[in-house]
């Protein structure tokens, strides 16, 4: 089943594969609101492509954001223009990898730019995509529980 192998375990244990050539000032900031708890962080990973999109560890860029206030804001500095996706979850207790259950579904928060939604697994990358031109932008993005 197809279901959340999206792996966002999305190493978002994040060794970070960053491409260099992004530009200063060029940064997207993805505040996560609807966090049930302050525990843990939030891990999130920026994708360019749908091939990659959201496999685990082929995120183009990975952040990990501190939670206060049940928030939390993932900062992807240096982004170059482009076409690009973010896939994020809950580390409530500072899982590096995603837990998911028998058939692949999360067992913590999870969450895509565009608030996208898959049917029985991740939404496309197209669904969760936005055309970054540079510049600073904010990609909210409001988190679900299992």
């Amino acid at each position: 089943m197809r279901f959340f192998r999206f792996g966002l375990a999305a190493a978002l244990a994040l060794g970070t594969a960053s491409v260099a050539f992004g530009q200063a000032g060029n940064t997207i900031s993805v505040p996560v609101s609807g966090l049930r708890n302050s525990n843990g962080d939030v891990r999130c990973g920026l994708y360019n492509s749908a091939a990659t999109f959201p496999k685990s560890g082929q995120e183009f860029k990975g952040v990990v954001a501190s939670i206060a206030n049940q928030q939390a804001t993932c900062v992807f500095s240096n982004v170059p223009s482009g076409t690009y996706a973010v896939a994020l979850f809950h580390a409530e207790k500072g899982e590096t990898k995603m837990r998911t259950g028998f058939f692949g579904q999360p067992e913590e928060g999870y969450g895509f730019s565009r608030n996208a939604k898959g049917s029985m697994g991740p939404p496309d990358f197209s669904a969760a995509a936005y055309a970054y031109s540079g510049g600073s932008t904010s990609w909210p993005v409001t988190i679900t529980y299992p």
